[in-house]
């Protein structure tokens, strides 16, 4: 038995040279849900699906706050299974799990992923639902068209996601390497 704790990084884009699988397109936005005191919008840092055959993962490290995304993954059964937000240098990660299928031959979009982040407190909570519309859907062409000409001549097979909305609290990732005061000992 082979264990691997590693997921595979990819960029929100994927390069046209570099699409093997299927395509995966959609969007991701965040919203905060109630009043902050920060000064820095919330975005998602990346967000990791899984394959549920090969239980291989994948990191796309997407760093905004409204992207609309293109991976290229082998054909197969997936699991959205985390996903981290950012607020400058405070961090959260929720685990999640939401199931889509990518298909062979055509163009999977999972319509716009929208991430409604609690105000910043203890048991801080992350609601994720899908929007689906004619709108929405013509945003993804229109992004298709522009960055991948190539691939509007392919089928566009929308998926939605399984369940369409998922609630998941939010736990604090600590930011050890970017604040120096941790390792400092006895400096008063």
């Amino acid at each position: 038995m082979i264990l691997s704790g590693c997921a595979t990084a990819l960029p929100p884009m994927v390069q046209r040279t570099q699409i093997t699988g299927g395509v995966v397109v959609g969007r991701v936005l965040v919203v905060i849900t109630g009043e902050t005191s920060r000064r820095y919008e919330p975005e998602v840092r990346f967000f990791e699906v899984e394959d549920q055959t090969t239980y291989e993962r994948f990191n796309v490290e997407v760093k905004s706050k409204d992207r609309h995304f293109a991976i290229s993954l082998p054909p197969g059964e997936y699991q959205l299974s985390r996903v981290q937000i950012s607020e400058g240098p405070f961090m959260s990660m929720a685990q999640l799990a939401r199931a889509f299928v990518v298909g062979t031959g055509s163009v999977t979009y999972l319509g716009t992923w929208r991430f409604g982040v609690d105000s910043p407190r203890y048991g801080r909570m992350v609601v994720v639902s899908v929007v689906l519309d004619q709108d929405q859907t013509t945003q993804a062409l229109d992004f298709l068209d522009e960055h991948y000409p190539a691939l509007r001549k392919q089928r566009m097979v929308e998926t939605l996601p399984r369940p369409s909305q998922v609630e998941a609290r939010l736990y604090e990732v600590m930011p050890y390497p970017r604040y120096s005061r941790y390792f400092r000992r006895h400096l008063w």
